[in-house]
């Protein structure tokens, strides 16, 4: 009984870390964040809110994210090795093969496609799209050009537009307001975060910053100006009649905030200060879909 016990304590075990590899290969924080932000502008559109549709968006876009996530593992895997943040990651340390990294991909990535195809088909053709600018176009690019926030930016951005698709069925201007303003906050976050880790990323010569050189003045002042472009946000919403002047002005302070922090980054050129624009950005969007979803409601 004593040998069963244990048998099948080594089992429990082996399982629960398995899932525990399972759960960092596909980015849980970061995937719960997408589909956050696609179910809320899906709120936002939508005048007849469904809770399946609400359900197939969720789950679609949870798994193609979660495949877009394993894939660009697949692919950075030495360039992990090198890098204290992601050198535990379940691919570099060896716990977990390939192969099994990629049937995994492959079985979130059909099955997430599909579930998106039960709304409507636009919503599965742009999940592919985004899963191939991710790991297709913006992951290799990350060691031959500067310009990667570009397509990053674009394969981050269509989440957003999927969640206005599922309420509409085709294009519309909430959709393109919704991508623009994501495709924009892109720059400032993502380049606070290269900053952050300049030091780390410069190990397998991956190229996060805005230009060459490193934590240098003029890439502190790109970081900088970038932030400001959040501002009008707002007032491009309330000029499409997308929201109302109140919503227009929160949203455009909560960007006077963006440009608060990466006037400090400018001003400093510290780590810290880095980390303030850093976390800054990952309350903008939550708070910007909050507020146009709650605004709806009331």
């Amino acid at each position: 009984m004593n040998t069963i016990a244990i048998q099948q304590g080594s089992i429990t075990q082996l399982l629960k870390t398995k899932l525990a590899d399972y759960i960092q290969l596909i980015k849980l924080r970061l995937s719960l964040l997408v589909v956050f932000s696609a179910a809320m502008a899906y709120l936002w559109v939508c005048n007849n809110v469904s809770p399946s549709v609400m359900l197939l968006l969720s789950l679609g876009g949870f798994m193609i994210t979660g495949a877009a996530n394993i894939l660009n593992q697949v692919i950075e895997r030495d360039s992990d090795k090198l890098m204290k943040r992601t050198e535990k990651r379940p691919l570099p340390e060896g716990r977990l093969k390939v192969g099994e990294a990629l049937i995994l991909a492959f079985l979130l990535g059909v099955s997430g496609l599909v579930l998106l195809g039960q709304i409507n088909s636009l919503c599965a053709i742009l999940g592919a799209i985004a899963i191939f600018i991710y790991a297709g176009i913006y992951t290799p690019l990350k060691k031959i050009t500067h310009l990667v926030v570009v397509p990053g930016a674009i394969a981050g951005s269509l989440p957003v537009v999927i969640g206005c698709i599922a309420a509409t069925g085709g294009f519309s201007t909430a959709a393109w307001l919704l991508f623009s303003i994501q495709f924009i906050w892109q720059f400032p976050h993502t380049w606070s975060i290269a900053w952050l880790l300049s030091d780390e990323y410069d190990k397998p010569k991956i190229k996060m910053m805005p230009m060459k050189g490193g934590r240098t003045k003029r890439a502190a002042l790109s970081i900088f100006v970038s932030s400001f472009f959040l501002v009008p946000c707002g007032l491009l919403l309330y000029m499409f009649h997308s929201a109302s002047i109140i919503e227009a002005v929160l949203i455009t302070i909560i960007g006077g905030g963006m440009v608060y922090f990466g006037y400090k980054l400018y001003a400093k050129r510290e780590a810290k200060s880095s980390l303030g624009l850093m976390f800054a950005s990952f309350g903008y969007l939550p708070l910007v879909l909050i507020v146009l979803v709650i605004a709806k409601f009331i």
